[in-house]
């Protein structure tokens, strides 16, 4: 493995695309054969999650079979098996490898024993992308029966690019929605030279600037955008993530900003991005067809967390009496009778068909909303 000023320079590199605002697409591109030189690997795959329910939402393998998708829902949240993604989750370093977890000794694992083995693997290394105590993302990198186990120094190579590979995702996220939303009301994109001079913008942002005029006459840029351009030449290389900013526009509303790179043929550009800010507790609704109240879904977000139902009702300053009657209610609406059912139910509906289909991720890491119906 490299080490020293080359890895120093590596992690520099992967963390430098990650700023870059880059697509799904190319940020894999761009990072993959950047993180192989240090880590090698001979299968891997990597997904988008959604933070709200830590379902993933977009996939990416290499020389792992399509077909054992389905296999691997059921080994998360139906089996029993180690180094599971909501585990690693609710964990400080949000990396683990099999050999570690099963003591050198994988064949403890079924995971191993049903997919590993039969296709040459052996060791595996799972990790949580997140920032911001957000998840965006999940990393798996497989070795060859053959090679050796994933040393504790990738492991801990893999954990200090994580929060750069997260906010990769979500500000690729963002750019996406930028480019593909039109409406007052979606993500403004505001471009800035090297002077902070206007280079720039999409049709929302125009709504947004009037937004941050607080006064309704400024002139010129306003001042929340001059600063996060200004935070963004500041910030420290080692920093995992883009400065933002949380605002009150003029109408009442809450706002973020976004700031990160933009390169051209001829100049490196800031890029802004507002958009309207989530309210934390209110999760993505992938649960509609099942004609769950919003409190339901709330409460099976939550559950697709891997939150108890202690943590449950502290989080929603509920007694557990009634968090468990909301998931009875759950349990009888979907047609399951476990928590693990319920997330494999989850996934095997609404997020497998849809990540097969390549189906658009909304900003907020959720599959975006289709046709009326979907």
């Amino acid at each position: 493995m490299l080490s020293g000023p080359a890895l120093d320079d590596l992690a520099a590199s992967i963390a430098q695309q990650c700023r870059s605002g880059l697509a799904p697409e190319a940020l894999r591109a761009a990072v993959l054969p950047r993180l192989r030189r240090a880590v090698p690997s001979d299968a891997l795959w990597w997904a988008a999650a959604d933070p709200a329910t830590l379902l993933f939402t977009q996939t990416y393998s290499e020389e792992i079979p399509a077909e054992t998708g389905p296999y691997f829902v059921t080994n998360e949240f139906l089996d029993r098996d180690v180094n599971k993604w909501t585990e690693l989750a609710q964990q400080r370093a949000g990396v683990g490898t099999l050999m570690h977890a099963t003591d050198s000794t994988p064949a403890n694992s079924a995971r191993y024993r049903d997919v590993f083995a039969p296709l040459g693997l052996q060791d595996e290394l799972r990790a949580v992308l997140r920032v911001h105590n957000s998840c965006w993302g999940y990393l798996c990198m497989h070795r060859a029966t053959a090679q050796t186990a994933f040393s504790h120094d990738e492991v801990r190579f893999v954990r200090r690019i994580a929060p750069h590979l997260a906010d990769g995702i979500r500000m690729g996220l963002l750019r996406q929605a930028c480019e593909q939303s039109s409406a007052a009301s979606g993500p403004g994109l505001i471009l800035l030279a090297a002077d902070d001079t206007l280079v720039g913008v999409n049709e929302a942002a125009n709504w947004w600037l009037q937004e941050l005029d607080s006064e309704g006459h400024r002139s010129g840029l306003p001042v929340e955008i001059s600063v996060l351009a200004t935070l963004l030449r500041r910030l420290d290389p080692s920093e995992p993530a883009m400065p933002r900013l949380r605002v009150r526009t003029r109408s009442g509303r809450w706002a973020v900003l976004h700031a990160s790179w933009t390169k051209s043929p001829t100049q490196t550009m800031v890029t802004v991005i507002i958009e309207e800010a989530a309210a934390a507790e209110v999760a993505p609704v992938i649960m509609a067809a099942y004609g769950l109240t919003n409190r339901e879904q709330t409460i099976t977000a939550l559950v697709c967390q891997g939150l108890s139902t202690r943590q449950i009702t502290d989080r929603l300053h509920l007694t557990t009496d009634t968090v468990q009657d909301h998931l009875k209610s759950v349990f009888a609406r979907t047609g399951v009778h476990s928590r693990g059912e319920l997330v494999a139910a989850v996934l095997r509906r609404d997020c497998l068909p849809r990540a097969a289909a390549g189906t658009p991720i909304s900003s907020g890491g959720a599959f975006a909303a289709t046709a009326a119906g979907d």
